[in-house]
């Protein structure tokens, strides 16, 4: 049999997983219901790897005319991606089968929880643009249920609010998509790009114009201003669990796509130094500086977190519009660092709200003593998240900053470092006092009612494994480093 089946076989046993789950009568026990989605996942992890680590593959479906293939192809960046959806989503899941214990509609949940698994997987296994978008507009359609699985008004909201703005988005890819196929040689990404040099030479203007309305288009669900606001509602109101894989997995497909879409598609000789660069750098900082001081202000701690996602996704961004191999290995290397930490942390923040229904930062004093082992995780990831050394925050945030200030950028070569710095500040000053007040609660707590309330390990093993991770890849990140400089000299 051919390896590259494979591929298919990472992409379709999940999604069908899910229809069966979602189509199959009520389960007997809630344990059935649980083993028959640790089985799925099971599977498609085992699958997954194989396609990972087998060597570069790719396989056409089908053609829907001249240069329009569904086709799927995997190298080293979607290696990366699909490793970390490999790593990620199994382990919320371990974790949301006791955390969903409380709530109803647990079929409905697991089912589309199992059918984005594998949209995602299609994603970064994405051969062309044209695949990717088919495939990008199905990511938003089967977690939309994840937004608003409690179906209160607020929840309902939320979902659709996430919809709006996601299509949105989508319209804005596909707008530029119409162009690129008049355009370009190839809708299969091609490192370094893949427009005609003669036909593009002659059409500048509205290629430019394309190449805005994708970056803007992939930016929504990236949480890149003026189209961000659909993130701070959903995640704090879709459960713990779905929060998590949210802002570490379903965001970084929008990061994938302006990756593929710059630098696969367009090309940096085609971009750098255009309006398009220069627009994409300021929407960046603008992005990272207004996260960081709306989740300093912000109160609801799910919340205070997922505008902390809007602001380091932009990190990654400001590297990717960098377009230089420096500030590029820097973002590649904040993609796999901010999938980790940001995961552990929505964990930890949902680990305290199942155990104690605390919504609110200021409701978590003394929480350290009562949960030390879910506290410790966060703290380590809160550290790695600022970029203290030497956790894997640090690693990807000095590569950033000196990528950037080794550009010929003018004012961003010295603007970007210092916005990034002063971010790192802020999130200091919105991380570090839930760990202070927490452990720390002073002389007016009530330590003689102190009781231990940590979650069972079903819980807490998914979150040790990933605060584990930041730290162990930032006191060894030199593999990773060399993997992700070798991808970044080759597109450059």
């Amino acid at each position: 049999m051919d390896h590259s089946v494979m591929i298919l076989f990472a992409i379709l046993v999940p999604i069908l997983w899910g229809i069966f789950l979602l189509i199959k009568p009520e389960y007997k026990s809630r344990k059935n219901l649980v083993t028959t989605t640790a089985i799925g996942l099971a599977f498609t992890v085992g699958f997954s790897l194989v396609v990972i680590l087998g060597g570069n593959m790719e396989l056409q479906l089908f053609s829907l005319g001249e240069n329009m293939e569904v086709y799927f192809k995997v190298d080293a960046v979607g290696r990366i991606f699909a490793g970390l959806v490999t790593l990620i989503w199994p382990l919320a899941g371990l974790y949301a089968f006791e955390y969903m214990s409380h709530y109803t509609e647990n079929k409905r949940y697991f089912g589309f929880y199992m059918m984005v698994f594998g949209v995602l997987l299609a994603l970064t296994f994405s051969g062309s643009i044209l695949t990717f978008y088919i495939f990008y507009e199905m990511m938003t359609l089967f977690s939309m249920p994840l937004v608003f699985h409690f179906r209160s008004r607020e929840a309902i909201m939320a979902g659709l609010k996430y919809l709006f703005y996601s299509l949105v988005g989508a319209y804005c890819v596909l707008f530029g998509m119409y162009f690129l196929n008049q355009y370009a040689s190839t809708l299969r990404f091609t490192a370094g790009g893949a427009l005609d040099a003669t036909v593009a030479a002659e059409n500048i203007g509205i290629l430019l114009v394309a190449a805005c309305a994708m970056i803007l288009g992939f930016g929504v669900k990236a949480g890149m201003f003026p189209m961000h606001a659909w993130l701070p509602t959903a995640h704090p109101i879709a459960p713990a669990p779905a929060s998590a894989v949210m802002s570490s997995l379903i965001v970084k497909m929008g990061v994938l796509g302006m990756f593929r879409v710059v630098y696969f598609i367009f090309g940096t000789s085609f971009l750098r130094g255009t309006w398009v660069q220069t627009a994409w750098l300021v929407l960046t900082l603008l992005t990272v500086f207004m996260g960081s001081m709306l989740a300093y202000r912000e109160k609801v701690f799910k919340k205070r977190l997922a505008y902390s996602t809007v602001s380091q996704l932009s990190y990654i961004l400001f590297g990717f519009a960098c377009m230089h191999p420096v500030a590029l290995t820097g973002a590649l290397l904040h993609v796999v660092f901010h999938a980790v930490i940001k995961a552990a942390l929505f964990m930890s923040a949902g680990a305290v709200i199942h155990q104690t229904g605390k919504t609110r930062v200021d409701e978590l004093k003394g929480i350290g003593k009562e949960m030390p082992v879910t506290l410790w995780c966060f703290t380590l990831c809160a550290c790695a998240l600022i970029g203290f050394p030497p956790f894997s925050g640090f690693i990807s945030k000095w590569y950033l900053a000196t990528g950037a200030l080794q550009t010929e950028l003018g004012v961003f070569a010295w603007l970007g470092p210092v916005v990034l710095l002063i971010s790192a500040l802020l999130t200091a000053g919105y991380l570090l006092p839930i760990t202070i007040d927490g452990f720390l609660p002073g002389a007016d707590y009530d330590y003689k009612s102190l009781k231990k309330n940590e979650p069972k390990k079903i819980m807490v093993i998914p979150i040790l494994i990933l605060a584990a991770i930041a730290v162990l890849l930032g006191v060894f990140p030199n593999p990773l480093i060399q993997f992700v400089e070798a991808i970044a000299q080759a597109l450059m």
